[in-house]
């Protein structure tokens, strides 16, 4: 029986395909050997994450009870975050305001960001208090923030984060390898606060549950929205989630 012969070309490009195909299954080996250690990492990171949140609380906690006990008062750090709410559209807005809300990347309406509290950042905020609302988020609401509208800046487009491998292609190299390391950044307001929170892109709100305020455009304090709320601006969080 006579054999057949194969073109040249064609045993080449066997040997070829052959070649890629081990390749592939040697990286496919590494890759899969490599993502279970990061795995194990991020695990780690998240339950050490969790006991850093208890001990702060129960800290708190115990210091508020220290006090009463001593018959004296315990008074919390200054915080430092705050979550800015644009509640005002881009009609009869000021030069300086408008620029202000630019430079905090509120641009549209019911858009928020997270800001580093500082001299700085504060009177840049008390400039726009006429047409934002904000106050100081808690750890609940920054999660749900993130896991639920959380949007990345990656080449300047918008992309969702639906995976850790998005979150480590852009901010691995600050350490940031899974989504609980990006929300232990922005809660601790961490040495990487800077780049994480750009790296974030401004979180598209809802109108509230209800809507808002019949006098919208007052002060908090006064019935309004605009202004400090301070820790209620985690209640207005929750009704435009």
């Amino acid at each position: 029986m006579a054999t057949t012969l194969k073109p040249e070309s064609l045993v080449k490009k066997s040997k070829d395909q052959q070649k890629i195909a081990e390749e592939r299954a040697a990286q496919k080996v590494v890759r899969k050997a490599s993502n279970k250690e990061k795995r194990k990492i991020i695990f780690d990171r998240a339950a050490a994450y969790q006991k850093e949140y208890t001990d702060a609380e129960r800290a708190v906690i115990n210091a508020k009870r220290e006090a009463k006990a001593a018959g004296s008062y315990y008074v919390e750090a200054q915080p430092k975050l705050v979550y800015v709410i644009r509640i005002k559209g881009i009609n009869k807005i000021p030069p300086k305001p408008r620029k202000v809300l630019q430079l905090l990347r509120l641009t549209q309406i019911n858009a928020g960001v997270f800001v580093r509290l500082t001299k700085a950042t504060a009177e840049l905020i008390k400039l726009a208090e006429p047409y934002v609302a904000y106050g100081y988020p808690n750890l609940a609401t920054i999660r749900k923030l993130i896991y639920k509208r959380g949007y990345g800046k990656v080449n300047k487009q918008r992309i969702p984060l639906s995976d850790n491998q998005i979150i480590e292609a852009n901010l691995g190299k600050y350490g940031i390898l899974s989504i609980e390391d990006l929300i232990h950044e922005i809660y601790t307001v961490g040495p990487n606060f800077k780049q994480v929170n750009n790296f974030l892109w401004p979180f598209k709100l809802s109108n509230p549950n209800g809507g808002f305020r019949a006098r919208k455009f007052f002060h908090f304090i006064q019935g309004g929205d605009t202004g400090n709320r301070e820790h209620f601006i985690n209640d207005l969080v929750k009704q435009m989630n």
